[in-house]
């Protein structure tokens, strides 16, 4: 199968190393979705934060400006009725002409839950998300109209006469406890996992393949990267110094250095271990930007030439994660390089594969 390579967008232009000049910019998310259109991406995250712009307007927007590219909008269960979050993802999938999936995100915070005035806890976030997904799924896809009575959700004759443009719409999911690969057995289509190493990943893939297959359901995998390129390996790690120390810098401005705590979630407890491991594991994965921000997010990157992380992801897709997610630290000139030559050589080297495995099955 072809590998999928996402990336991601969002309202403005800021990252570890760019502050933010403005609080939204429409034209900047035009121009970032058609980048990754152009350079050949095949879908984009928009992601979801507790203090910034809706994702569903932001996607819709990024949509009436592409054409091709393929959407992922990240979702919390909790804050919108799953009937009417049925409701709207199915609306935005019309819009966007079938291009659309969703990353449900149960929610790995308390404090940042807390901001929109959500104070469940981790695992009875896990167990709203089952219910949610439960009652959205048949919102989709029922004839005819259900009765749902949970803990967190009850409905009595729901039923949408708006169905989704596509068949199926997929669902991502992310989460690296026992509560969210429960989640994720269930009703997941694609699993997100962030940048572990090689052993890592695939300790992953054998907890919750038997959990799946329990099921009776396939999955498939996507792995997050932030890979830092240049012509030769040494100047690549130059550039990836240079980014940590204007991190650093950034963040000590910011104020935030100090407020960066032990994350809550298995996921940055993962990530964190790794990074005590070494700033290089495997090949080239660097976990630099993972240390500075104490595991809070997808920051682990893979550092060197265009054929070198290629090679990397390549490593990653034959364990059987045939999905990956890049994003840069300059996030719009970042899409416009990976085009030229790294998404190129991914393909290249995942197709190689591909026709190995033909040839001795």
């Amino acid at each position: 199968m072809a590998i999928q390579i996402l990336g991601m967008i969002w309202h403005r232009e800021a990252s570890e190393i760019i502050s933010a000049s403005s609080t939204f910019d429409k034209e900047f998310i035009k121009n970032i979705a058609q980048a990754h259109e152009n350079s050949g991406f095949d879908r984009i995250l928009v992601g979801y934060w507790s203090d910034q712009a809706d994702g569903f307007l932001v996607t819709a927007h990024a949509a009436a400006h592409t054409s091709k590219i393929n959407f992922l909008l990240a979702h919390r269960p909790g804050f919108v009725a799953p009937t009417l979050a049925a409701r709207k993802l199915a609306s935005l999938d019309h819009l966007t002409d079938g291009r659309l999936a969703v990353h449900i995100i149960s929610g790995g915070s308390d404090v940042d839950q807390k901001k929109d005035g959500d104070f469940l806890n981790k695992q009875q976030r896990y167990e709203r998300t089952n219910e949610f997904l439960d009652i959205v799924k048949q919102e989709w896809y029922s004839q005819t109209p259900f009765n749902y009575q949970g803990q967190y959700y009850q409905v009595e004759n729901a039923f949408s006469e708006l169905k989704p443009k596509q068949q199926h719409l997929p669902i991502y999911f992310g989460g690296s406890s026992d509560e969210a690969l429960r989640v994720a057995a269930k009703h997941a289509d694609v699993f997100a996992l962030w940048g572990e190493p090689l052993a890592g990943a695939k300790e992953h893939l054998n907890k919750l393949n038997p959990l799946v297959h329990a099921e009776h359901r396939t999955l498939e995998y996507n792995i997050s990267f932030r890979p830092i390129i240049a012509e030769t390996e040494k100047l690549a790690w130059e550039k990836a110094q240079h980014i940590y120390q204007l991190s650093k810098q950034q963040l000590q401005q910011a104020g935030l250095q100090e407020t960066r705590k032990k994350p809550q979630s298995v996921g940055g407890d993962r990530l964190l271990e790794a990074a005590k491991q070494g700033d290089v594991l495997d090949q080239n994965l660097w976990t630099g930007i993972t240390s500075l921000v104490q595991g809070s997010y997808n920051s682990t990157a893979l550092v060197g030439t265009p054929e070198q992380v290629a090679e990397s992801i390549a490593a990653y897709y034959r364990l059987g994660i045939h999905s990956v997610l890049i994003r840069g630290f300059d996030p719009l000139q970042d899409a416009i390089e990976y085009g030229k030559e790294l998404l190129p050589t991914i393909r290249e080297k995942t197709n190689h594969i591909d026709q190995q495995i033909q040839k001795t099955s």
